[in-house]
Parts: C-alpha cells; sequence; structure tokens
C-alpha cells in the first residue's frame, strides 16, 4: 500500500478521515453479512465459533504481513471487532429465535 506523503498535519488528518470512512462502510457491510449469518447458526456456540474467531485472526495477521499492516494492531482490532459482532450475532440470533417459537 503507498501511503501519500503529508505536508502538515492537517494533510494527515484529512486522510485520516477519507480512510475512516471508508473503513467505516467496510465494518457496516461485514456487519450484514453477519446478521445474515446468524439466520444459518443453530446454537449460540455456533454463533461463538471459537474455531472460525482464531481461522479468520490467523488470516487478517497474513494479510497484515502481506500488505504492509502491523500484524499485532491488525489481531487486537480484530478481535475487538469480532467480539463486538459476536455480541450483535448474539442478539440477532436470539431475537430469530423467539420469532421462530412463535413469540
Amino acid at each position: 500500500m503507498m501511503t501519500a506523503i503529508c505536508e502538515s498535519l492537517e494533510e494527515v488528518r484529512t486522510q485520516i478521515d477519507r480512510l475512516d470512512r471508508q473503513i467505516v462502510a467496510l465494518v457496516a457491510e461485514r456487519g450484514g453479512y453477519v446478521k445474515q449469518a446468524a439466520k444459518f447458526k443453530k446454537t449460540t456456540d455456533d454463533v461463538k465459533a471459537p474455531q472460525r474467531v482464531e481461522q479468520v485472526i490467523a488470516k487478517v495477521k497474513s494479510l497484515a504481513g502481506e500488505l504492509g499492516a502491523n500484524p499485532d494492531v491488525t489481531e487486537k482490532v480484530y478481535r475487538a471487532m469480532i467480539a463486538a459482532f459476536i455480541e450483535a450475532e448474539m442478539a440477532e440470533h436470539a431475537r430469530l429465535a423467539g420469532s421462530a417459537s412463535g413469540d
């Protein structure tokens, strides 16, 4: 990845703001898929899926190495994001289970 050379703190902040917009858009898109995944999972253990979490962590750490990102930062960001998505998916799973039982 090529990082633009900035001439001021304002330029740095402008670039970070531009990236934040893209990152949040991608988080929103990822969240849409997480929400859909809830309907395919039968139990809360399926939602938590610790083996899948570790697969994702290994994959993104490898990607970090390929793309020049800090693997430790990438892992921490992904662990936090995945934990938050699991919490949201658990709520969606519970909502779907409640509506399936006629509540």
